[in-house]
């Protein structure tokens, strides 16, 4: 009903009504107009429902009812209030107020016994869809579809049984904005009046609001219960006070550093329980925080020294000023500080693959390395696993249970690269912008009493190379600033695939620091050197394939044959970059031939001078491909094939009778 056409008409509406059952089309009736909401519904019941007739609503069945009704718990004791709250207004009048879900289900109401009665007997209950599509145009439904709030009186229903209803419907929202609810109000079109909208309105608002504040209420109780778990599983300590010194919140590890019981202090004052440090203390004087500040707490269990951290907390108003003090205990940023920069090595020389004799040879070479001290060259073509057996030197080493450092000299920029290896100097004016005021050690300090290797060493430009070879020769580092050397216990080690002795013979590495890497240069044979090797590389990525996801896994015979054929340029990064592909192809964790890429199946390496990946051919396969090329060039005539081969036209007759030649296929 549009808001200026009250009060209504009911023969009007109804010619209204009569008009587009007939015509599906409306006009003007003495100045009238039809509500466009109506229009619209009409419009949309028109192709699926008879006008005439109200076939029984859908109901859900007693225990789907139950069901819906358990899941809404929350909705229905939110509105239920609201709905008792609109019928004392309305009581007496002939009106049943309803509440429906999303979909237009009726979940509650409560009215005058002879509406409920009549409502009844058109087959509405409690578990009834009021759903558009069903019943026709109605407030309930409608009110869906439309997201807003509206009155249908009278002949507006679409469905000519309900011709005697007044219906009115406002939705509820969800904190998203999402329609979760109508509350809905049905009486009879006698007594329709504009003031039931504004009552519906009114109450769903309010069911909206409420519903919001419950949502933010567990929200902020989510957030609090958050906030104390992630208080009491951190590991530093937190205390906290406000401007009355009176402790707000102190963790399990605060409480447990300091002697305090957290149930008994919370609510008195700071200098009761605890004596806070002298350089706390003046910095809640100044009012000026602190980081990272080493000081001791005099508690009942002795004298106990942390890292501290004060932050004042300055709201608008000056009264609810508060203090956060965090602790870290010394021990403990002493432990994790080792656990992070000095990574405990786990690969011994045991676990690398050497079943062939050059590299029984390596493993051999590689433990004398271990016993020594002066730095360690591993060179080899790329993917050979240099790196690994760098690794495993240090594991055999004395120094296996300190840190284990890798410096890739080709990713860090040579601008950058000083500053990474030397470090900076508290305040240092030739530190980075992004900040290094408060200092930085140097990576052959992080590795201290452990090993530095420097990965593709080539890289590392002239000036740092005469750096390091300084460093090697005196056994000390100077951070970048600094007036005062620091002492070393550090072994280095370096990778690297290229000709070092070429690149010093054209002057881009120091014959110097070459000589100094001369004492231990073990060189890594390629794969395919060392053949042998190849089988057992395959099964040991197996197992640690089934080891991590639990499924066997293993090699079929033909696999095995052709993995050993192929030449494996890119060394066993390529035979495990392979395995793993086949392993996420294959549907039973068996590799077979088919799982293989093509280039190793057919035996193809990419070369450095040409533009496609060539294969690499067996002798017969040669054989035959040289036959087949003659044939083409010769177009079949086997006696100018004969004499391009360089063989007998008979011993050629008999070659391609063996590989199924026909030379007719070379005369089309």
């Amino acid at each position: 009903m549009l808001p200026n056409a009250y009060p209504p008409n009911l023969n009007i509406l109804h010619q209204f009504w009569e008009m587009f059952t007939a015509t599906g089309r409306v006009s003007a009736i003495s100045g009238r107009w039809i509500d466009p909401a109506v229009l619209r519904s009409w419009q949309r019941c028109r192709p699926r429902l008879n006008p005439a007739t109200l076939t029984r609503p859908r109901t859900l069945s007693a225990e789907g009812l139950d069901n819906l009704l358990r899941a809404q718990v929350n909705l229905l004791t939110v509105a239920q209030p609201f709905l008792e709250d609109i019928y004392q207004y309305l009581e007496g009048n002939g009106d049943v107020v309803l509440l429906a879900d999303g979909a237009a289900c009726h979940l509650a109401g409560v009215g005058d016994l002879p509406a409920q009665i009549r409502l009844q007997k058109q087959g509405f209950t409690r578990g009834t869809y009021w759903a558009e599509g069903q019943i026709g145009t109605n407030a309930l439904g409608t009110c869906l579809l439309e997201a807003a709030p509206v009155q249908f009186i009278g002949a507006e229903h679409y469905l000519a049984p309900l011709h005697d209803w007044v219906t009115t419907a406002a939705p509820v929202h969800a904190v998203s904005g999402r329609i979760i609810a109508v509350v809905g109000v049905c009486g009879l079109a006698s007594q329709a009046t504009a003031h039931t909208l504004a009552l519906v309105m009114a109450a769903a608002r309010a069911i909206s609001n409420q519903l919001q504040a419950t949502h933010y209420l567990e929200e902020a109780n989510h957030r609090l219960y958050e906030v104390n778990t992630i208080m009491d599983t951190i590991a530093e300590g937190v205390l906290t006070w406000n401007s009355n010194s009176e402790i707000q919140h102190i963790n399990s590890q605060a409480a447990q550093w300091l002697g305090l019981d957290r149930r008994k202090i919370l609510g008195q004052t700071l200098d009761q329980v605890l004596a806070l440090p002298p350089a706390v203390q003046e910095a809640l004087t100044l009012k000026q925080p602190l980081h990272n500040v080493e000081v001791s707490f005099e508690t009942g269990t002795g004298r106990q020294r942390a890292l501290v951290n004060l932050h004042p907390v300055r709201p608008e108003s000056p009264e609810k000023e508060s203090y956060v003090l965090v602790l870290h205990n010394v021990e403990a940023v002493r432990d994790l500080i080792h656990r992070q920069v000095g990574t405990q090595a786990s690969l011994s020389l045991e676990d690398v693959t050497a079943y062939s004799a050059p590299m029984r040879a390596v493993i051999r070479q590689a433990r004398v390395a271990a016993r020594g001290t002066a730095p360690v060259l591993v060179f080899g073509e790329g993917g050979v696993g240099k790196n690994v057996l760098a690794r495993a030197i240090h594991d055999a080493s004395r120094r296996s249970k300190r840190p284990f450092i890798t410096i890739n000299c080709r990713a860090i920029p040579h601008e950058l690269m000083i500053g990474e290896l030397l470090g900076y100097e508290k305040n240092n004016r030739q530190a980075p912008a992004n900040g290094h005021h408060e200092g930085r050690p140097s990576k052959f300090e992080l590795a201290g009493g452990g090993t530095l290797l420097f990965d593709q060493i080539e890289h590392l430009s002239l000036e740092m190379q005469t750096v390091l070879l300084d460093i090697i020769e005196t056994g000390e580092v100077l951070r970048l600033g600094s007036s005062r050397p620091a002492q070393l216990d550090v072994r280095i080690m370096a990778t690297t695939d290229e000709d070092l002795a070429l690149l010093v013979s054209e002057g881009s590495f120091l014959s110097h620091l070459y000589y100094r890497f001369n004492v231990f240069r073990i060189q890594v044979p390629p794969l395919r050197e060392r053949a042998e090797d190849i089988a057992l590389l395959a099964e040991r990525y197996l197992a640690r394939f089934t080891e991590r996801s639990g499924q066997e896994s293993w090699l079929d015979d033909p696999t095995r044959d052709i993995l050993l054929r192929y030449p494996w340029p890119g060394n066993v990064r390529e035979l495990e970059s392979v395995l793993e592909r086949a392993l996420a192809h294959s549907p039973d964790n068996v590799v077979r031939v088919t799982d293989l890429p093509e280039t190793v199946r057919h035996g193809r390496v990419v070369l450095r001078n040409a533009p496609l990946a060539q294969p690499v051919l067996s002798a017969a396969e040669a054989e035959r491909e040289a036959i087949i090329r003659a044939g083409w060039a010769c177009h079949g005539q086997v006696t100018a094939m004969a004499d391009q081969l360089g063989i007998g036209r008979t011993t050629l007759w008999r070659k391609m009778k063996h590989y199924n030649i026909d030379r007719q296929q070379f005369q089309h």
